[in-house]
């Protein structure tokens, strides 16, 4: 067993002993499918603290040679897949995280240190195929391979540290990608290539020379979704577990997505959520609300406008096509909306190719930012809303017109109204406080059309529903009819209780009192 060949299984040996573990180990049965394939490039990016690192862990533990892996994926799924015996600790594996190579070369080359540290590994293997003269890696390589026919499983964590803590240095990442595509593209010796890190690997102007890879990214994650983070059963069963409410732990956690896993929580906060047995930010406290901060203050037109929408529950066309993957180099907001993807503060729906803030960690995490960035308006329209709920609670309708004027009065800078689209944002917004106690859904489906704004209590709450239908430039009678009308509130499944149907609507020509409101209570048994 050594630290950078064949690793050894201990890794993944704490991971399954540790007091939660999920099983992701059908991740093998796909990685097997891919070895000496076409398909044997892969890079998997998440965000940080998303399980990365561990799978890395358990692919060595699977691969390794010199180490009897049977015993510890007993029981697991992969322990039942008919590949499992034919590449079970069958491979030379090298194990790369790049965060520490970098870390300890200092001032010397990285990918000289590199390859020093690991060649002279496999001399201690390999000795008698490597000339005392060769000091680079993919030399040593070919020579074990035309001798020995020995091919290897590389796994390479924080592949893009470079390119994310050497941002100014582009003569460092030009030599580090000339080094990555030197050492695996077109090899014989590699079986299996598996990079792990935040950013995708494609797009690096004239210099993409890893094309090789396929890439698994948070703006699809293809075939490997249900690996990214836990899905919506896995939280179901660990809540059953520990005891913790299911739809509190989606309100906090949940809002990831992809084309056939449609609820993907993150992994660290739930599981420190249910260690705890308390509901906070756990994710988000592991690094200071300045990495978001940043962006969001990226003077890019049309972004300020899109983070508010998204504050007040909407979703934002977003083209990630654009996005040269890496932390630098941004020409539209677009770009920069992307790069929040790959981060984890927004999630993405690839088939409608709009981005949204997926839960209340990351919402505090936007709060705070803009808290620090003088984001002063917005910060005194969210203030509002707790009395603006209020009032709604209360039926105070002339009292809700009158608190959304204000509201309107404070974001009109940033977020221009021209439909009930753009409305319902503002709308959204301007009731900011009621994500605490409510499950906000905006065009939510009735059977009949789709009500502009639906608040649904969480369960502890005892608060009344809210269904929520806005009119530009129309009548706010109107809109309290069309609620009754398509019988909105029979498409609120499994509720029973108090709802309060508010009809509202924003009058363009009357600058004094562009808001009108009425509010009707009804009973849903």
């Amino acid at each position: 067993m050594g630290i950078y060949l064949n690793p050894g299984n201990m890794g993944f040996w704490q991971s399954v002993r540790s007091e939660i573990y999920v099983d992701k180990t059908g991740l093998i049965s796909f990685t097997n499918r891919c070895i000496n394939t076409e398909q044997c490039f892969m890079c998997v990016s998440r965000p940080r603290r998303f399980g990365k690192s561990m799978a890395l862990k358990m692919l060595a533990a699977y691969y390794s040679r010199g180490c009897d892996s049977r015993e510890l994926f007993a029981g697991l799924k992969i322990g039942s897949d008919d590949t499992f015996g034919q590449h079970l600790n069958q491979y030379d594996v090298i194990y790369l995280n790049m965060q520490q190579f970098l870390i300890r070369a200092k001032r010397q080359d990285v990918t000289e240190y590199l390859e020093l540290a690991v060649i002279e590994e496999l001399r201690n293997a390999y000795g008698q195929f490597i000339p005392a003269k060769t000091s680079v890696l993919a030399e040593a390589l070919e020579r074990i391979y035309a001798n020995a026919g020995r091919q290897f499983v590389f796994l390479i964590d924080e592949w893009d540290c470079v390119m994310r803590e050497r941002q100014e240095s582009e003569a460092l990442q030009k030599q580090y990608l000339d080094f990555l595509r030197d050492f695996l593209k077109d090899q014989p010796y590699v079986a299996l290539a598996y990079m792990t890190g935040i950013l995708p690997v494609k797009k690096y102007g004239a210099h993409s020379a890893l094309n090789m890879f396929l890439e698994y990214s948070m703006t699809d994650q293809r075939m490997l979704e249900e690996y990214t983070g836990f899905t919506e059963e896995e939280v179901k069963e660990l809540c059953a577990r520990y005891d913790m409410d299911f739809e509190e732990a989606s309100h906090w956690y949940d809002g990831y997505q992809f084309r056939k896993y449609r609820h993907i929580y993150n992994p660290k906060s739930v599981v420190e959520a249910m260690l705890s047995r308390i509901f906070s930010n756990y994710w988000t406290s592991t690094e200071t609300y300045d990495a978001l901060k940043i962006y969001m203050d990226m003077d890019y037109d049309g972004l300020r406008s899109d983070i508010v929408q998204m504050l007040g529950g909407g979703r934002v066309r977003t083209d990630t096509r654009s996005f040269q993957n890496d932390m630098r180099n941004f020409r539209t907001k677009d770009d920069v909306l992307t790069l929040l993807i790959h981060l984890g503060y927004l999630g993405y729906d690839a088939e409608a190719e709009e981005a949204f803030i997926p839960n209340r960690e990351i919402i505090r995490e936007f709060e705070t930012a803009m808290n620090v960035s003088g984001w002063d308006e917005v910060m005194r329209v969210l203030k509002a809303s707790e009395r603006l709920l209020q009032d709604t609670l209360e039926g105070d309708a002339e009292s809700v017109a009158a608190g959304l004027d204000r509201a309107h009065t404070e974001v009109a800078s940033i977020l221009t109204y021209n439909d009930e689209s753009s409305l319902g944002a503002a709308i959204s917004l301007a009731y900011y406080s009621a994500k605490k106690d409510y499950k906000l859904i905006r065009e939510f489906p009735s059977g009949k059309g789709f009500a502009d704004v639906v608040f649904l209590p969480l369960r502890h709450t005892g608060r009344p529903a809210l269904v929520v239908e806005l009119k530009y430039d129309k009548s706010v009678s109107s809109a309290l009819q069309q609620i009754k009308d398509r019988h909105y509130t029979q498409a609120l499944e499994g509720y029973a209780g108090e709802i309060l149907l508010v009809g509202i609507n924003y009058d363009k020509d009357n600058v004094n009192k562009p808001h009108s409101c009425i509010i009707e209570k009804t009973i849903k048994q």
